[in-house]
């Protein structure tokens, strides 16, 4: 399966007994599934029904979806809503007392929400059935098409994401192939670590010693976290093989690559083993910020 960018815009039209509309979709990055919409006055039943598709499509994403509806009668189709209009005049006759204000105004009236109806709602059940369903088969293409602009985002975000982990691979090998990283290194190291703790404390007992050493050489080894960097650069290929909806598990596993070498950065008492360690830091940043893009 392919894996899919976060982000992504889709438009989708349609058409039936009178009415056009478009329906906008965008999606931005989120750690969840979150889903706005913005529907015209009579649309709102449509709102679950909506929800239900998109989750079809689309695992996870802030998801902001808009409804423009034309009545394509014209100006034929509009009425005024007098009980609404009543409604707001009794209302401003009641503040006017308490209030400095000018008189509404008539286009500002006009322009209230619900003053001026479309005449989009249809007039009996059959009708209304048959329009929502010809809007949510638009809202079907629309979504098919937003799951396309994320696949092919995704495709592009992928190659950014093999050269990261490449990067990563790379810096993982010099610090395996490092002077510090090498057995001999680290049996002179820990000799000399021994040395200035029997210096410190010279009448440590065999046993007391032998814990010492063996914590000592615990902290100076760092091959262990090197193990663990290579296992996780295999993970991550992985993930990228598998597919789909992989953003939450990498991210986790971007977590794990910071621990490590973290860990490796605190071990080291080399210049060049710490300065591939912060440069290990910083693709390891750079790679999860794009992971932070992927549903």
């Amino acid at each position: 399966m392919a894996i899919s960018s976060m982000t992504g815009f889709a438009r989708a039209e349609g058409r039936a007994d009178g009415l056009s509309w478009t329906w906008e979709v965008k999606s931005v990055n989120s750690r969840a599934l979150d889903l706005r919409f913005r529907l015209p006055p009579g649309f709102d039943g449509l709102e679950p029904a909506l929800r239900a598709a998109l989750a079809k499509h689309v695992k996870r994403g802030s998801i902001s979806a808009s409804l423009t509806v034309t009545n394509e009668a014209g100006a034929a189709g509009l009425k005024i809503n007098r009980a609404a209009l009543a409604t707001i005049l009794a209302a401003a006759k009641e503040l006017a007392p308490d209030l400095e204000a000018a008189p509404p105004r008539l286009d500002g009236l006009l322009a209230l929400r619900g003053v001026i109806e479309t005449g989009e709602e249809p007039q009996d059940e059959e009708a209304r059935e048959r329009r929502d369903a010809a809007l949510l088969k638009s809202w079907d293409d629309g979504l098919a098409r937003l799951a396309a602009a994320r696949v092919e985002e995704g495709a592009r975000l992928e190659a950014v994401l093999v050269g990261h982990l490449a990067h990563i691979a790379e810096l993982v090998g010099e610090a395996a192939a490092s002077a510090a990283a090498q057995p001999a290194a680290l049996r002179e190291r820990l000799r000399s670590l021994v040395a200035e703790l029997l210096e410190a404390a010279p009448a440590l007992n065999e046993d007391r010693l032998a814990q010492e050493a063996a914590l000592l050489a615990a902290k100076a080894d760092v091959r262990e976290e090197i193990d663990r960097l290579n296992a996780h650069v295999a993970a991550a290929r992985g993930l990228l093989a598998e597919g789909g909806a992989i953003g939450r598990r990498f991210d986790f596993l971007c977590q794990e690559f910071n621990r490590e070498a973290n860990t490796l950065c605190s071990k080291s008492s080399d210049l060049a083993l710490t300065r591939i360690g912060l440069a290990l830091k910083a693709a390891i940043e750079q790679l999860r910020e794009q992971v932070q893009n992927i549903e």
